[in-house]
């Protein structure tokens, strides 16, 4: 799995002591789907991913790009017995390590059909990887960083949201 965290707290600080107030979007386990969430979703789903595809941003505001997309294969269960699941959006280079969220924005689907109102956001997980076309026409699964001579299918994997979990016994040591 590819899959890291970069404790950030002594270069934020650095900054603010230089004057520098750098702009971010905290996130904590609130943010993550609950046992019931993952049994009320359908396989698919409305998600957004934000990052940098194709090393694309907004350099005037410095911000990343957000797209939409849907899951393609259910959020709670594991890809081809992995802590993963298929997302169908835009997965460039570049994309490696962007959040992905569920993002039902005002209204969504219950599991029996019917229109509800109101929102549900939580981070489902984190792209990695996917299938890309080699030159010849064969199907391979890799990183988003690939080299040139393969093409994105609008496909990505994503490690779950679980999975951060394992973190959690290196930030009680730090």
């Amino acid at each position: 799995m590819d899959l890291a965290i970069l404790p950030i707290a002594p270069i934020l600080m650095k900054m603010r002591n230089t004057g520098k107030e750098p702009y971010f979007i905290p996130l904590d386990k609130n943010i993550l789907p609950t046992n019931e969430l993952l049994e009320e979703l359908s396989p698919m789903e409305d998600i957004v991913m934000i990052g940098y595809p194709n090393g694309l941003w907004d350099r005037k505001h410095n911000l990343p790009i957000i797209r939409k997309g849907i899951t393609a294969t259910h959020p709670k269960l594991n890809y081809n017995g992995k802590m993963e699941f298929l997302i169908d959006a835009a997965c460039f280079p570049g994309s490696s390590g962007s959040p992905v969220f569920l993002a039902n924005l005002g209204s969504f689907t219950s599991k029996d059909g019917r229109l509800m109102g109101g929102f549900r956001i939580a981070l489902l997980g984190t792209l990695y990887a996917g299938p890309q076309h080699t030159a010849k026409g064969d199907i391979i699964f890799s990183p988003i960083p690939q080299a040139l001579t393969s093409i994105p299918n609008n496909l990505g994997l994503v490690i779950r949201y679980d999975a951060l979990n394992d973190f959690e016994p290196i930030l009680k040591n730090l």
